[in-house]
Parts: C-alpha cells; structure tokens; sequence
C-alpha cells in the first residue's frame, strides 16, 4: 500500500500519541516534515525534535509537550491542503485560527512559516496545517 498523503500521515500520528500520552514518536522523515515540525516547536507546540540517520530515508523523531494535568498542548492539529485538494491563500488571505489562539502553517516562497510570520513578510502560499 503507498501512502498518499505523508505530511497528513505525519498528522494523525501526531495527534493519536497525544491522546495516548505517548512522550515521543517516530515518522519517516523530509524536508517539509522536518520544517513543519520545526515550526510546531518555535511556537511551543511540541518540546524538541531530532533527525535519526538510518542509512535509507532518516527517522524524525517528535517529543510531545503536556500541560501540569498532563493533557496534550496541541488540542487540535487539522490538515487544510491535500493532493487532491491544494489550498493556496495571497499575503492578505493568510487565515487565523481559534482569532489568534492558534496557528496556520504555510508553505511560501521564503519557506515554511507560520501565520504571523507569513503576514510580517508579507507572503502567502499553500496552507499546510492548522493547529491550536
């Protein structure tokens, strides 16, 4: 079976540890993989990640981030653009979410960023992600 879809892979992924307390997962690693997760963590979504050499694609591993009652950070982590359906947004469409409490994840020309940062260098791109 061939996976469609990987980043929304690396998603549900994310999202099912979090329910099931887990402190870090696995996915298979990429460049886009490893920007996003990237921004999960500058935004405080998640508490660290680190890229495994396994001599064939590389592993990047996640670590979770949990509250003091030990609930998951991230409530909610949606995919917006699939292959079948790619969401692009301009520089004045970028989308908020939960009005500011969250996070919408692009893909632009000058990288992956997040929301405020594609509205501070006033880009838009392809809407990867939302999270809050």
């Amino acid at each position: 079976m061939s996976m469609t879809d990987p980043m929304a892979d690396m998603l549900t992924r994310i999202r099912n540890a979090g329910m099931a307390s887990h402190t870090k997962l696995d996915v298979p690693s990429s460049n886009v993989k490893v920007a996003v997760a990237t921004v999960l963590k500058d935004l405080g979504y998640i508490k660290n990640i680190k890229t495994i050499n396994d001599n064939k694609q590389g592993i990047l591993r996640i670590y979770l981030k949990y509250d003091d009652n030990q609930e998951p950070i991230i409530h909610e982590i949606k995919r917006i653009s699939t292959p079948g359906r790619r969401v692009y947004v301009g520089k004045d469409e970028v989308p908020r979410v939960k009005n500011g409490l969250g996070a919408s994840i692009l893909s632009t020309s000058k990288g992956v960023l997040d929301d405020v940062a594609a509205r501070k260098v006033q880009v838009g791109g392809e809407v990867i992600c939302t999270v809050w």
